[in-house]
């Protein structure tokens, strides 16, 4: 797979043409590190929601996501109960899946778990990967089966291997740019 060069000469990864959004989120965002809790909450947040839709649909949300969960503060999240579960129901912002907004509940309050074991941030950055990944190869590696396995037992949910390897590409724990990307190597590191 080759990058597309767009209207404005820069070659990019192909999923980032056709609309503005996509393309303003790989070029700022996609494979570069966050930092601090609610970063990386909201990033495991909304990749969850995105199974079985396209990223656009989430950036699109992703204003109302925020205001919905609270920034994604894991103390207030991990407080909701049955009422903000309705609440989040009858939101037409959000994807209003019952069993994605009651996960990120539920890792809302494990992300407040972790913290006595050095937080979310240490416990996701522990399983980037030694190697270099190829862009595009794979849906899943040894890392992100590793990950989604360690989250569950940690009491996470809806961090299956594939939703895993997009989490890990979205905050840089690997370079996710094509080679002849403009922003290949540039994107990534803390």
């Amino acid at each position: 797979m080759r990058a597309v060069i767009g209207d404005d000469g820069l070659a990019r990864c192909p999923w980032a043409t056709g609309d503005p959004l996509n393309l303003a989120y790989h070029d700022a965002e996609w494979g570069v590190r966050v930092h601090g809790e609610a970063a990386y909450l909201e990033r495991l947040t909304l990749e969850a929601f995105q199974s079985g839709l396209s990223w656009l649909t989430i950036l699109r949300k992703r204003p109302a996501f925020r205001a919905a969960f609270a920034g994604f503060d894991a103390d207030t999240i991990a407080a909701y109960d049955e009422h903000d579960v309705a609440r989040l129901m009858a939101d037409t912002g959000i994807v209003r899946n019952r069993l994605k907004v009651e996960a990120a509940i539920t890792n809302a309050r494990a992300t407040v778990g972790l913290r006595s074991a050095g937080g979310l941030e240490d416990f996701v950055l522990s399983y980037a990967p030694a190697r270099e990944v190829v862009p595009y190869a794979e849906t899943t590696s040894p890392e992100s089966t590793a990950l989604s396995k360690a989250l569950k037992k940690q009491g996470f949910a809806f961090v299956g291997p594939t939703t895993m390897h997009a989490l890990m590409e979205a905050i840089g724990l690997f370079d996710p740019h094509l080679p002849d990307c403009h922003r290949r190597g540039v994107a990534s590191g803390g």
